[in-house]
């Protein structure tokens, strides 16, 4: 099969010919549709953060089931599939108090090496999807059954970024009606943690970016203010538009200044949301004090998301037209064309770019 493989960080990704065994007992090969092409892949093609290569990167997808399995109940060849790159165990601490997205089992991660090689190496397959290829192989925990009828590109955008953003919201930050709130960065993520927000009643959602184009896309999702941090302060900008400052401020971009102004911007008791992924490394300096004042810092693991039972309701939320899926799809690119995709998404062009693989 065809996949498009990084070979060195800060190199471009050629489009190869190679090799993916067949399922073992309760897996499930799943011919790819669409890739979405997500910040998180770029943190590797940059080598912000590290893995071993070759690598198949790609975690953002929906396809069609090709062959399952022995052991595999849930799906059949035929079934059309979300992606999830958090397959769970179910028996973990983790999976049995409700937290799969959390599950850290050994046996899970080692169930992906071996499956992809190339000229006679082995491949990593990253986030156990690797979907930057014409197949992909998981575990059965690692798809989630969608009608036919769903549109492939938008379904591949929950499997990341709507699930990531809106559960943000919904899920990690449980954000109550009418609240006042705050997202910095507006990229694929953050425009969904805003459409998270929308959803949940947030009174007031000010987006923060420094790119006028991505504040227009704010905009359109849902976003009330919109603030430039190139031309103003951004903290003292939210204070000065909300008063004593906000109750909930989400930082999507993974940046460690953008994670103290987020804890800067919340008001007495408020939180502090940290979606983006952070660099390899860096650390997140608050002040001390502060939290004698009940300010909050948590993080946030893939919108905190029970998968099977949470993106059946964003598509939903989809079909009712509370969510726009269509609207970001900006862009979309053949396979090989995977090195423009990562151009687009680091020159601000896209909201998200897809690639259409089959």
């Amino acid at each position: 099969m065809k996949a498009a493989i990084l070979h060195g960080a800060n190199e471009p990704l050629t489009v190869e010919e190679i090799d993916i065994i067949d399922p073992r007992p309760t897996e499930v090969l799943v011919r790819t549709s669409v890739s979405g092409v997500c910040h998180s892949d770029l943190h590797f093609v940059d080598g912000s953060w590290k893995i071993p290569m070759p690598v198949v990167l790609g975690h953002e997808a929906a396809g069609v089931v090709e062959k399952v399995g022995e052991s595999v109940s849930y799906v059949q060849p035929g079934d059309h599939v979300i992606m999830s790159f958090r397959p769970f165990c179910g028996s973990c601490t983790y999976c049995l108090s409700g937290r799969p997205n959390l599950c850290n089992d050994a046996a899970q991660a080692a169930m992906s090496a071996g499956r992809l090689s190339w000229d006679g190496k082995s491949v990593t397959q990253f986030a156990s999807v690797a979907s930057f290829s014409e197949y992909m192989l998981t575990t059965e925990s690692g798809v989630l059954k969608i009608p036919e009828d769903f549109p492939m590109a938008e379904a591949a955008l929950i499997g990341c970024g709507v699930m990531t953003g809106v559960g943000a919201a919904l899920y990690t930050a449980r954000v109550p009606g009418g609240a006042v709130t705050v997202v910095i960065g507006c990229g694929g993520v953050g425009l969904n943690v805003i459409q998270g927000l929308r959803v949940a009643g947030a009174s007031r959602i000010i987006a923060v970016d420094v790119l006028d184009n991505k504040l227009e896309m704010a905009t359109n999702f849902g976003a009330t203010d919109t603030i430039n941090a190139n031309e103003t302060d951004p903290v003292q900008a939210v204070k000065d538009l909300t008063g004593d400052g906000i109750e909930y401020a989400f930082e999507a971009i993974g940046n460690v200044n953008a994670a103290r102004q987020a804890f800067d911007m919340v008001q007495a008791g408020g939180t502090a949301v940290i979606v983006g992924m952070m660099p390899m490394g860096s650390e997140i300096s608050v002040p001390g004090p502060a939290f004698l004042q009940e300010k909050k810092m948590i993080g946030c693991m893939y919108g905190s998301t029970r998968f099977r039972e949470h993106m059946p309701k964003l598509i939903d939320l989809y079909r009712q037209g509370k969510l726009d899926l269509s609207g970001l799809v900006t862009k979309r690119f053949p396979l090989d064309q995977v090195n423009e995709a990562f151009t687009a998404m680091q020159n601000g062009e896209v909201a998200r770019s897809v690639l259409e693989i089959s």
